[in-house]
């Protein structure tokens, strides 16, 4: 009966005892790319004295499962790690205020993870002494790429929708625009990167297509006109046209060489006659002279 009560007893007096408790109000916490965060966190505790006080906030990026201390207190004595110095606010007064928030300024990407917030104060270390936030850092997307244009009917065509930044990875939707800008659905599979496969094109598939990424951070659009080429024809016409123009060119060339030809053959027939006049001229002058002459004697 005697060990019933002091069970009891010990069970009464263990029960009044308020044991520490860290809590937030937030588990989650969004914030872009270059901002600043409030990552919230507030303590009760039993122990009136609060000498001795340790708040130690950690760090686990979501690449790496190795946890870094951010901000460390002890007994009035604050250190800040060396990655984190000139960003971090630590809080004002934690020990009368209850109050282990700190502000980070500047976020990246690389800053995504959970935080940890402890908290002690000896002898009371009893309790829910941790506290975690899931920090998502929101990167905005940059113009969208959008490729190819021009594209042959009956064929498997690839459009492919990429912004090459956004955290997290946005999510891509497609859409095709009709000439009256109705949206309509694509007949296509498309994919978590982007990527719309349209397999064996017709002419009904072609016209202007529209990407949309959006991601926490807002979103982007790009369009792209789809054009249709006829390939294989159109290769073969340009092949005639080249050998059409190669041969009409040579034979150009060949029938001006002909004429240049003549020219020169005429030129030289026309130069050659009054040579050969003036050469009979000379040769029959002396005799004609010659006979002149010999008239008296007679």
């Amino acid at each position: 009966m005697c060990s019933t009560m002091s069970l009891l007893v010990l069970l009464s007096i263990i029960g009044c005892v308020e044991l520490i408790k860290v809590s937030t109000p937030h588990k989650y916490v969004n914030v872009t790319k270059g901002g600043d965060v409030l990552l919230p966190c507030t303590f009760v505790t039993s122990e009136p004295d609060t000498k001795n006080l340790n708040i130690q906030w950690d760090f686990v990026a979501t690449s790496s499962a190795i946890p870094k201390t951010v901000y460390y207190y002890l007994s009035g004595t604050v250190d800040i790690s060396k990655s984190y110095e000139g960003r971090v606010q630590p809080p004002s007064s934690p020990a009368t205020t209850k109050n282990a928030s700190i502000i980070i300024r500047n976020m990246q990407p690389s800053d995504a993870g959970v935080y940890s917030c402890q908290v002690h104060n000896l002898p009371d270390v009893d309790g829910q002494s941790e506290a975690d936030i899931f920090v998502l850092v929101f990167d905005s997307l940059d113009s969208l790429l959008l490729r190819p244009r021009d594209v042959e009917s009956g064929h498997l065509v690839t459009l492919t929708c990429h912004s090459e930044r956004g955290s997290p990875p946005p999510t891509y939707t497609w859409i095709r625009l009709d000439q009256a800008r109705t949206r309509r659905p694509v007949m296509g599979r498309t994919t978590e990167t982007g990527i719309l496969e349209i397999r064996n094109i017709s002419q009904f598939e072609f016209g202007e297509y529209q990407c949309n990424a959006t991601n926490g951070a807002g979103f982007s659009t790009c369009t792209l006109e789809l054009n249709h080429v006829i390939g294989a024809l159109l290769g073969c016409v340009l092949i005639v046209l080249v050998v059409w123009f190669i041969a009409h060119t040579l034979k150009k060339h060949k029938y001006k060489a002909i004429k240049v030809s003549e020219g020169n053959e005429m030129m030289r027939s026309s130069t050659q006659a009054p040579e050969a006049s003036d050469s009979v001229t000379m040769a029959t002058t002396p005799s004609n002279l010659h006979a002149e002459g010999d008239e008296p004697k007679a």
